[in-house]
């Protein structure tokens, strides 16, 4: 069983986005497509909104700019990112079929500008941890909108690895362009989280990150004032902000290691299920009843950094 969702990936949508795989015997592939657009955050909020408004959701998308990640769905069930081929259902080929929209143009090849990172070495870990080969089987990618490339429909079914849009039978788009194919493997041969498949509710997953190793995120210094803003006590502060995620992260990945919150909910957003495991770990400090919010305190936030290497700042 590979890793379903991505541990330091947003949340996008309601998770439901497609179904079982028609293919599951069929060797796993990964499909990179590029959005046309720019990066930046107010981008990339605005095409997750859009692709799910449109009703073709990938199951990732990423900025090359700044390392951001964001999963709509589950990477072990199908997405909406790719036209069939005639009877074919090209997004349920495969034991999985990855589909990742790199906030980027197809002319201007994101490799040659990108900041990959650890969310990119986790998107490249979490496809590998499903068996998805370092390779490209249909070949080189397309340059521009006049060269054709490789769909090969026998390639297509038969061979696991990258692809990228442009390669798919019965779509007609050359995304993402002439990107470095062996740029793209190389960036997740460093020091990729340790992400392992969810946990069931309440207890840590065999392999977890140690305690204290958050990758991906500094964890010297959890800002108390950030997690409190992300956990909704301050009215001013939009839950969840997308400036309080790295300092989220660290509380939550010791939540997990503690048994106290699922993995799939390690993305930087202090939601309800964050809230219930803080809650959790404040009636382990010796707290009760309205003392046990899910609010962090320092009090309760310093011993949580003791047992896993972070200091509470202000």
């Amino acid at each position: 069983m590979g890793i379903t969702w991505i541990p330091g990936a947003e949340r996008l949508g309601d998770g439901d986005i497609g179904g079982e795989m028609d293919t599951p015997d069929e060797p796993p592939r990964i499909v990179w497509h590029t959005t046309e657009s720019g990066a930046g955050d107010a981008e990339f909020d605005s095409t997750a909104d859009y692709l799910m408004e449109i009703g073709a959701e990938p199951h990732l998308l990423y900025d090359p700019t700044t390392d951001r990640l964001g999963q709509f769905g589950p990477l072990d069930e199908s997405a909406r990112a790719l036209r069939n081929d005639g009877d074919d259902r090209t997004n349920r080929t495969g034991r999985v079929c990855v589909q990742v929209e790199v906030l980027a143009r197809a002319g201007e090849p994101f490799t040659d500008y990108w900041k990959p990172g650890p969310n990119f070495a986790a998107l490249l870990e979490a496809a590998r941890s499903w068996g998805v080969p370092d390779a490209w089987p249909a070949g080189d990618l397309a340059s521009d909108g006049s060269e054709s490339t490789s769909r090969d429909s026998d390639t297509w079914h038969s061979e696991g690895g990258h692809y990228g849009h442009a390669n798919v039978p019965g779509n007609d788009h050359w995304d993402p362009g002439a990107i470095s194919q062996s740029a793209v493997l190389a960036a997740g041969s460093g020091d990729a989280p340790a992400a392992r498949d969810e946990a069931p509710s309440g207890t840590a997953a065999d392999g977890d990150v140690p305690d204290g190793e958050v990758s991906g995120v500094d964890v010297s210094g959890v800002s108390l004032a950030n997690v409190i803003a992300a956990a909704g006590s301050d009215p001013d502060a939009p839950q969840g902000a997308t400036t309080h995620r790295d300092d989220v992260l660290v509380v939550e990945r010791a939540l997990h290691a503690e048994g106290l919150l699922s993995a799939e909910w390690l993305d930087g957003s202090f939601g309800t299920s964050t809230r219930d495991a803080y809650a959790e770990w404040q009636s382990r400090c010796g707290y009760e009843g309205d003392d046990a919010d899910g609010v962090p305190g320092r009090t309760s936030l310093e011993k949580l950094g003791a047992e896993h290497g972070f200091r509470v700042t202000d």
